[in-house]
């Protein structure tokens, strides 16, 4: 069974991700950022996750949940930076998506936010 992953608690260590490289797919968002302190005693990539209250009841949220920190345990030992933090914000679709394409969803999520597309800026007219 695999190691559940390490999580982040705190509303500032949330908040520090803000900003950082985004993937958005069908069942959840995921924002990611190098920890400044990497290195320290904390060597491994720890992730946050986010389901509001328009995902529906308690009970709800923490199946959404539990679903997310499955697939993240199952995908992320082999994909994940230890570096890295990442932040995972459910949407509807992550109660009913099934599991296999969560996992595929969550793989290319990493690809994308370790190698984000470069952005192109128009010229204004």
């Amino acid at each position: 069974m695999p190691k559940p992953p390490l999580t982040l608690k705190k509303r500032a260590e949330f908040l520090r991700l803000r900003g950082g490289t985004r993937w958005s797919g069908p069942a959840f968002l995921m924002e990611s950022k190098l920890r400044e302190a990497a290195g320290t005693a904390l060597d491994a990539p720890r992730f946050g996750f986010t389901v509001t209250k328009a995902m529906g009841n308690a009970v709800a949220r923490n199946r959404i949940r539990r679903r997310l920190k499955a697939a993240v345990a199952e995908v992320a030992p082999a994909l994940a930076d230890p570096r890295r933090d990442y932040v995972l914000v459910a949407r509807a679709a992550a109660s009913m998506r099934p599991f296999v394409d969560l996992k595929k969803d969550l793989e290319q999520a990493f690809q994308r936010v370790h190698h984000p597309a470069p952005r192109i800026r128009r010229a204004k007219p």
